[in-house]
């Protein structure tokens, strides 16, 4: 069921694409924007995970050289019933964390030194819980295919304004003019829409597997409010969906906080609460 969300969800973000290029270029656009989707959604498939970790300057480690951190990987992969991700640590003092990959045999998990060296083992331990949520429900795939396609739609909006088409099959300036403002908004609603469903449900993945929501509640309280004292270096508006806590929420955009991919940091804490309520009595361990 996972993967057919998966692929049914970049099927009509692919879909919205042909059809913001037929808009803007006629079947000219159409044709142009087919070609980019298909060929981003290739590219990103097999190459995203290797992008955004040499982005943050990622640095894989094992049992020999990060041995407590390795164990907890492995330690929660096997209840989840995956394989092993690779792990890494950033070489950043902001403590974040994020996890990327196409599949279950192909994921990555990321954290910070700056999370490491801020949260205690068992809040680290919920927090790489969360991210083996992602990777059980390939969210690390649907979420870097919607922020590719998101960042292209605005690309091909300024491509098709500048180059596209003739007067006879351009349509009007002014609806290609707000059609390049609306695109990129849709896009982004979609793309927030589907990250913050999915933060909650690896929320409770991460409590269902661990058998203690405390861990990551305590860790997300943390985690959030050294967020706002500085922001991640290099993070980027097209990954930051990709973290646990929003890497930019140090940073005054107005609008951020209309459009952060991410649900606030109180309702998530709110939710485990209700969360470790509701299965007082039930042994989460057996549940997952």
């Amino acid at each position: 069921m996972e993967v057919f969300k998966t692929f049914f969800l970049l099927t009509l973000m692919t879909l919205f694409f042909v059809w913001v290029g037929n808009m803007l270029g006629g079947t000219q656009g159409m044709v142009l924007a087919f070609i980019i989707a298909v060929g981003m959604n290739f590219f990103s498939y097999f190459n995203s995970d290797k992008l955004v970790l040499k982005h943050y300057h990622a640095v894989e480690v094992d049992e020999q050289s990060a041995r407590g951190l390795y164990a907890m990987v492995k330690r929660l992969s096997k209840k989840a019933g995956v394989p092993v991700p690779k792990v890494y640590i950033i070489p950043d003092r902001i403590p974040n964390a994020f996890a990327t990959g196409r599949n279950h045999s192909h994921a990555a998990v990321a954290v910070t030194e700056g999370l490491l060296d801020l949260l205690e083992d068992d809040e680290v331990e919920g927090v790489l819980a969360h991210e083996m949520s992602h990777v059980k429900h390939y969210d690390i795939l649907i979420g870097t295919i919607a922020a590719t396609l998101a960042g292209a739609i605005a690309m091909l909006s300024n491509f098709m304004y500048m180059f596209g088409g003739n007067r006879e099959n351009r349509p009007n300036p002014m609806v290609m003019m707000v059609l390049m403002i609306v695109t990129p908004v849709v896009a982004s609603i979609i793309q927030m829409a589907v990250s913050r469903n999915r933060e909650f449900l690896a929320d409770e993945g991460a409590a269902k597997l661990t058998g203690h929501p405390e861990w990551l509640q305590s860790a997300l309280s943390k985690l959030d409010s050294y967020s706002r004292r500085g922001t991640l270096h290099d993070a980027t508006p097209e990954t930051s969906h990709m973290f646990i806590i929003n890497p930019l929420t140090g940073k005054d955009f107005s609008l951020q906080s209309l459009f952060s991919t991410h649900p606030s940091t109180e309702d998530r804490i709110r939710r485990l609460e209700d969360f470790k309520s509701s299965h007082a009595h039930t042994t989460l361990y057996d549940r997952y």
